[in-house]
């Protein structure tokens, strides 16, 4: 004779009647039309793991599965995101994948979701499989990105300040400061601080196309950072 299976549900049943209602066995067997051997092996499960119903009765199913059951909850696969509506996200601003990855967990609140980091993982092992219009090359000490960031900072004061960052080419490695505007003052200010952070200045230092301060130094994509050029900004003292 087949063994009888109960639902998550009738196992949470079984828990209420037991200690909420206080049941017996033969009661609760004939309450949810279940067997008293049945009814017995989950109220030793429950008793085993310390639940009563004070503890579970918020539970979703997926809690109590974990907790009863955990080798049925590990045998359950993982919900597969979306990765291509979240590589799309992420060109949102201010989009991250720590945000995505709690609204993928958000979603699916009954079901096994992977963790932040393992998210994160195959979400990269997804983007490398992406077609690539251009693969660059850089080498460590060729090329320093440096822009203003789009969104602002707020101060104790409630004034607003503006966040000069610089990013080393090959590493990755990021410097950032607050200013208080994008005047060329603050994109000097910001340069002279991030080459004394780095500890010297790299070949070129490539400033956004569409960089609103200096006007008429960013028109270039790509500037050679060499003594002549930082003399002329004046941030000489920045020469290491």
């Amino acid at each position: 004779m087949p063994k009888q299976r109960m639902s998550l549900l009738m196992i949470k049943d079984v828990i209420r009647l037991k200690w909420h209602a206080q049941l017996s066995h033969e009661q609760i067997a004939a309450t949810l039309k279940v067997s008293k051997g049945v009814v017995a092996k989950y109220v030793g499960l429950a008793t085993v793991a310390g639940l009563d119903w004070e503890t579970v009765q918020h539970w979703n199913e997926l809690q109590l599965s974990n907790v009863l059951l955990p080798r049925a909850a590990a045998s359950q696969p993982f919900v597969e995101p979306d990765w291509d509506r979240i590589h799309q996200e992420l060109d949102r601003k201010g989009m991250t994948l720590m945000l995505l990855w709690q609204e993928y967990v958000a979603a699916h609140p009954e079901c096994r979701t992977w963790r932040y980091t393992q998210f994160c993982e195959h979400y990269k092992a997804f983007a490398r499989t992406l077609k690539r219009s251009m693969r660059q090359h850089r080498r460590a000490g060729e090329k320093l990105f440096i822009d203003f960031a789009g969104p602002t900072v707020s101060l104790s004061d409630g004034a607003r300040a503006q966040v000069f960052v610089a990013a080393m080419a090959a590493s990755s490695y990021v410097f950032a400061c607050a200013t208080p505007a994008q005047r060329l003052d603050d994109w000097i200010d910001g340069m002279v601080r991030a080459l004394h952070f780095y500890g010297g200045a790299t070949q070129l230092s490539v400033a956004s196309d569409n960089c609103v301060t200096p006007p008429k130094n960013c028109s270039a994509w790509a500037q050679p950072c060499s003594q002549s050029v930082m003399l002329s900004r004046g941030v000489a003292q920045a020469k290491v």
